[in-house]
């Protein structure tokens, strides 16, 4: 099954330091039957897209846990979604917590990574104003959730396991 794990850009420098990546409460997204029945129609990539958008929000959620809302230019890793992309087999669905949501036992090795999706330096600024506001666009205030659509226009660049070094070294 193609899950899509919510990261960061330290987890990324893990992942090239251990070789693996262990998913956050072992949570990710994918297709699964309760997403493609929530939706009347939709063909299997752009059904996939909903995830990898699922797991880039959920991305969102892992910046503003450590994120300093006062200090803008901390000197920490750049403030990015990430998302990567993994063909793996043993995963748990979870519609009890939404209809895309999986859980993965252990972590992801890297040879079974098909990809890696990361902002553009261009988004950091929408990115770094939609973490701030991610719960409260959860309980429905307007302006978090235009911050969160104003972040989602922008998309995810696609990089291949072979370019991580270099993605990393450029940050």
């Amino acid at each position: 099954m193609r899950i899509y794990v919510p990261a960061t850009i330290g987890m990324l420098r893990q992942l090239l330091d251990a070789g693996e990546l262990t998913p956050v409460g072992g949570t990710a997204f994918a297709l699964t039957p309760a997403l493609r029945e929530s939706y009347t129609s939709g063909s299997t990539e752009e059904l996939e897209y909903v995830a990898l958008t699922d797991a880039a929000r959920a991305s969102l959620r892992l910046l503003a846990v450590d994120q300093d809302p006062e200090d803008t230019d901390d000197g920490q890793e750049p403030l990015r979604r990430v998302v990567v992309s993994a063909d793996v087999e043993d995963v748990t669905l979870r519609p009890d917590l939404d209809h895309a949501v999986v859980r993965v036992s252990g972590s992801v090795p890297m040879d079974a990574i098909a990809a890696i999706h990361v902002d553009t330096p261009e988004a950091e600024r929408a990115v770094r104003a939609a973490a701030a506001v991610i719960d409260d666009a959860d309980l429905g205030d307007e302006d978090a959730e235009l911050a969160l659509g104003d972040v989602e226009d922008h998309e995810l660049a696609w990089y291949a396991t072979q370019e991580l070094p270099f993605l990393l070294e450029l940050m």
